[in-house]
């Protein structure tokens, strides 16, 4: 009897962890940078993935009737240190904007267009690198520059 639960309690344990291994696998999402991304293409291609860039205001397009939305953004670091070193993310991200010789990626998201979608914001995307080279979006997140703005005084002042 003792034999029945030993065993069946070692087979219940082996499922519990093939268990959490498969949905660890199925469940892992890359951060990267635009220029990471960029660099990796054939690596990351096909995998979701969570990118970060700097929002170019001229290259946002709407369609409302199909409620496509595309636009590029632009490499910004990914380490906070450099973040800061560059004066704090507001700088960072107007730099970014406004540098054209930075890496670019084409993003394309499907549903209404954020009110914070606008030059110099930062957009995190969540979503998989098509054949052709484009970021298809399924999970779009914005952080307005502005709302930095009045840190950036301090943070160079070097306080």
């Amino acid at each position: 009897m003792n034999k029945k639960f030993f065993f069946g309690g070692l087979l219940m344990l082996g499922a519990v962890v093939y268990l959490v291994f498969t949905a660890m696998g199925q469940g892992s999402q890359y951060f990267l940078t635009v220029e990471e991304l960029l660099s990796r293409q054939d690596e990351f291609r096909g995998r979701t993935l969570r990118v970060s860039g700097a929002v170019l205001g001229p290259s946002i397009l709407y369609n409302p009737d199909t409620l496509e939305l595309r636009f590029t953004i632009v490499h910004i670091p990914g380490d906070n240190k450099e973040i800061e070193a560059q004066g704090g993310l507001a700088a960072v991200l107007k730099a970014a904007a406004n540098d054209p010789s930075r890496p670019q990626l084409q993003v394309v998201y499907y549903g209404p267009k954020p009110d914070l979608l606008r030059h110099e914001a930062q957009a995190i995307v969540l979503g998989q690198l098509g054949d052709d080279g484009v970021f298809y979006a399924e999970e779009l997140l914005l952080k307005c520059p502005t709302r930095y703005e009045a840190a950036v005084p301090t943070q160079t002042g070097g306080e």
